[in-house]
């Protein structure tokens, strides 16, 4: 069955970087996009990235342009999110998802406060 795990979430200083991790099984990995979001309470859960099948196009919300970059390796079936000049305002639970499907990970916490 399709499996999504993230990992590498954690308690982060302002300015500091962390890099999350998707890794992903049960489906042919190399045939689809993968993106993350992010969801804090009582809020939408938004996009934050998102990856094409090659890695050859990637898209971000404007409030991470710049800073977080979304990259895939094939031969491992996984997808990171590496985040640099982390905000407060990035605190959020942060997912993985299959493109256009109803497949999501767990989530992992990411809180950056001092």
């Amino acid at each position: 069955q399709v499996q999504l795990v993230e990992s590498g979430g954690g308690l982060v200083q302002p300015g500091g970087s962390l890099r999350l991790s998707c890794a992903a099984s049960g489906f042919t990995f190399s045939n689809y996009g993968i993106s993350w979001y992010r969801q804090v309470p009582e809020k939408e859960r938004e996009l934050v990235a998102a990856i094409s099948t090659t890695g050859g196009s990637t898209n971000y919300a404007d409030a991470v342009k710049d800073r977080f970059t979304i990259s895939r390796d094939h031969a491992k079936n996984t997808v990171y999110l590496q985040m640099n000049s982390l905000k407060p305002e990035d605190t959020a639970v942060y997912y993985c998802r299959v493109r256009n499907s109803n497949y999501w990970g767990q989530g992992t916490q990411v809180t950056v406060s001092s």
